[in-house]
């Protein structure tokens, strides 16, 4: 039997200002371009266009941002996923696609340096990106698995739940600052790759077909 998928909580009311959605939004692409280290809360109050003043405001420091960037993605990601899912005009193989996307358009300007950041100086924010990854990769790509499996692209002679923990397990190994160093991959180039590797050996022939239409080697 698969892990819980249980949804995320939702998310604080704050998230539905547009000045902190703004913020987010702004926070995710300063600290995933340049790093957390690198970053100061004055150098992103200059890009908003804000006093520091303003989005202190909001955000109590640098941590609390970083976290609430961490908590935002993790949100987005399963949202996108909803959304895929419920979606019939699509198959399965343009669903998996959409995904890709998605996550490949998130993840772009991640900076290995960002992982290596956290892990170094602020291991609370590394550890909640752990916690987020358990959270997402069960209930996305158990979905994915659930959902194939129901059109016959994916095979049912599978252990869902092995092959969702193997996914996980191999993430979290993959996302490590080492990791991306010694493979000379980025975050953005990883994903694909390992999204590729899992569904290779799960799709039946006729999901295999769908597949390569939409991701031609």
């Amino acid at each position: 039997m698969a892990r819980s998928r249980s949804p995320l909580p939702a998310p604080p009311a704050a998230a539905a200002n547009p000045v902190v959605a703004r913020i987010l939004r702004q926070g995710r692409a300063h600290f995933f371009a340049h790093g957390y280290c690198q970053c100061t809360m004055d150098e992103l109050a200059a890009e908003l266009g804000m006093s520091k003043k303003t989005l202190y405001v909001h955000f109590t420091g640098k941590e609390a941002l970083m976290r609430a960037v961490i908590e935002d993605l993790g949100r987005e990601i399963r949202a996108s996923a909803d959304e895929l899912f419920a979606n019939r005009q699509l198959n399965f193989a343009e669903k998996l696609r959409g995904f890709a996307e998605g996550m490949i358009e998130r993840l772009g300007q991640l900076n290995p340096r960002t992982m290596r950041d956290l892990q170094r100086f602020a291991p609370e924010l590394h550890q909640l990106m752990a916690e987020t990854r358990e959270k997402n990769i069960p209930y996305v790509f158990g979905r994915f698995i659930e959902e194939g499996q129901l059109d016959g692209m994916v095979r049912t002679d599978l252990d869902t739940a092995f092959a969702v923990e193997f996914f996980l397990q191999a993430m979290h190994g993959l996302i490590q600052p080492a990791t991306l160093d010694r493979l000379r991959l980025t975050p953005r180039e990883l994903l694909p790759r390992a999204i590729e590797l899992l569904f290779g050996g799960l799709l039946t022939p006729a999901g295999r077909k769908e597949h390569e239409k939409l991701f031609p080697r």
